[in-house]
C-alpha cells in the first residue's frame, strides 16, 4: 500500500515542477511580447512622445502661474479640440475637395470661424461661447489651475494622434465643471442628440437611397460643389456656436479686444496647420464611411448634421458633445444604407461591417466619458463629493 502511494507522491512532485516551468516561460514570453510592442510604439512614435513630453513638463512648470497656465491651456484646447473634432465638421469638406489647393480650403474656413467668434464676441458683450459658458457650473472662470487641467486637452491630443474620436466637450468641460448638475445636463443632451441624429439618419437616408440613391452612380453636376461649400461653411459656423466653449472655457467669461484678437489669431493658424495636414490622423476615418468621399453624400451628411446641430443650438444654452451626435448620424446612415441594398447577401455583409463600426465608434465615445469622468474625480472636489455620494448609495 505504501508503494502505490509513493509513486503517486513522486509523480505530484516530478510534474509540478515541470508545470511551473511551462507557465513562467509562457509567462516570459508574454511578457517578452508586450516589451516588444512597447518598444516598437515608442520608436515609431518617438517624435510624437517627446513633443508629449515637452508639453507635460511645461504644463508642470507654469501650472502655479494662473496667466501662463490659462493660454498656454487654452493653446492646447483649441488645436486638438479642433483636430479631433474635424472628422466631424471639415472631414467631408477636405475629403470632396482633395483636387484643390490646402489654403483655398484654409481660407475660406478660417474666415468663418473669424467673423462667427466676432459675431458672438460683439452681440453677447465679450462672450466668444455663444453663452453656452453662462449655464450654471461653467459661468465662473478659473482663477487657478490645477496640473490635470492642463492634461486633459494633452490627452485628447494622444486620442486624435490614435485616431479615437472622443468627446472634446466631456473631456475640457467636465474638469471645469463647478456644479455636478451641469455635467449631468451636458450628459444628458448629449445622449439625446446621438438618439435623435441615429433615428433622423435611417429614416432620411433610407429614403433617400430607395428614391434617388440610382442618381449618385452618375458622375455630379458641377453646382453640388457650391452646395458643398455653402454647407460645409454653415455647418462649421453652427459647430463653433455649439464648442467654441470646448476651448474658451480656460479663459474669462469677457475678452477684450486684445484676448480676443489672440483667441482669434491663434486658432485661425491652427487651422491652416490642419488643412495643411489635411485633416491629420482623423481623417481616415471619415475615408472609410459608405461613400462619403462624392461631393453629393458629403453635402448632405453636412446638411443633416448642421440641422441637428443648429436644433439643439436653439433648445437651450446647456453644451452638449457634438461627436456624440455626429457618430450617430453617421451609425444611422450605415445602417440605413445596408437595409436600403437590394441583394441579400450584400445587405447583410454591409449591415455586420455598419454595426462593427457603430460599436467601434460608441466604444470611443465612453472611452472620451470615462477619462473625462476620471479627470474631474481626481481634479474637481464637488464632483469627487458627487460620485463618491452616488457610490455609498449605490452599495448599501
Amino acid at each position: 500500500m505504501d508503494k502505490p502511494n509513493k509513486t503517486a507522491n513522486s509523480t505530484v512532485e516530478i510534474s509540478h515542477p515541470k508545470r511551473q516551468i511551462f507557465d513562467n516561460r509562457l509567462g516570459q514570453s508574454r511578457l517578452s511580447y508586450l516589451m516588444y510592442q512597447l518598444f516598437d510604439i515608442t520608436k515609431k512614435k518617438r517624435e510624437f512622445l517627446i513633443i508629449i513630453l515637452f508639453l507635460l513638463i511645461i504644463s508642470a512648470i507654469i501650472t502655479p502661474y494662473p496667466m501662463l497656465a490659462r493660454w498656454f491651456g487654452f493653446m492646447l484646447a483649441s488645436y486638438s479640440a479642433i483636430a479631433n473634432d474635424s472628422i466631424q465638421t471639415i472631414g467631408t469638406f477636405i475629403a470632396s475637395n482633395t483636387n484643390k489647393k490646402w489654403w483655398y480650403l484654409w481660407l475660406f474656413i478660417g474666415l468663418i470661424f473669424v467673423g462667427t467668434v466676432t459675431y458672438s464676441w460683439v452681440v453677447y458683450g465679450g462672450d466668444v461661447s455663444y453663452q453656452r459658458l453662462t449655464e450654471k457650473g461653467f459661468s465662473e472662470a478659473p482663477t487657478n489651475f490645477k496640473f490635470l487641467q492642463l492634461f486633459a486637452p494633452i490627452v485628447l491630443l494622444i486620442l486624435t494622434h490614435l485616431r479615437i474620436p472622443v468627446s472634446t466637450s466631456f473631456l475640457l468641460l467636465n474638469v471645469f465643471a463647478t456644479e455636478p448638475i451641469a455635467i449631468y445636463h451636458v450628459l444628458q443632451k448629449s445622449f439625446y442628440g446621438y438618439i435623435i441624429a441615429f433615428c433622423v439618419a435611417i429614416i432620411f437616408w433610407y429614403a433617400f437611397s430607395k428614391i434617388v440613391g440610382n442618381y449618385f452612380k452618375a458622375k455630379p453636376w458641377k453646382g453640388w460643389i457650391v452646395f458643398q461649400w455653402i454647407v460645409s461653411g454653415l455647418l462649421w459656423s453652427v459647430w463653433i456656436m455649439q464648442d467654441a466653449s470646448n476651448i474658451a472655457v480656460f479663459l474669462p467669461r469677457k475678452l477684450n479686444v486684445w484676448e480676443l484678437l489672440l483667441f482669434i489669431g491663434f486658432i485661425f493658424f491652427g487651422i491652416g496647420v490642419l488643412f495643411y495636414l489635411r485633416g491629420d490622423k482623423m481623417q481616415k476615418l471619415v475615408n472609410e464611411k459608405s461613400g462619403i468621399t462624392d461631393v453629393r453624400a458629403a453635402m448632405l451628411v453636412n446638411l443633416v448634421y448642421m440641422l441637428i446641430l443648429f436644433y439643439f443650438k436653439n433648445v437651450n444654452n446647456i453644451p452638449m458633445s457634438t461627436t456624440w451626435v455626429f457618430i450617430g448620424l453617421l451609425g444611422g446612415r450605415e445602417i440605413a444604407i445596408s437595409f436600403a441594398r437590394k441583394n441579400l447577401s450584400k445587405r447583410k455583409k454591409m449591415l455586420q461591417q455598419s454595426i462593427k463600426f457603430i460599436k467601434r465608434d460608441v466604444n470611443h465615445a465612453f472611452i472620451g466619458l470615462l477619462i473625462s469622468i476620471t479627470l474631474a474625480f481626481l481634479v474637481n472636489s464637488v464632483i469627487r463629493q458627487m460620485i463618491l455620494d452616488f457610490l455609498k448609495k449605490f452599495f448599501n
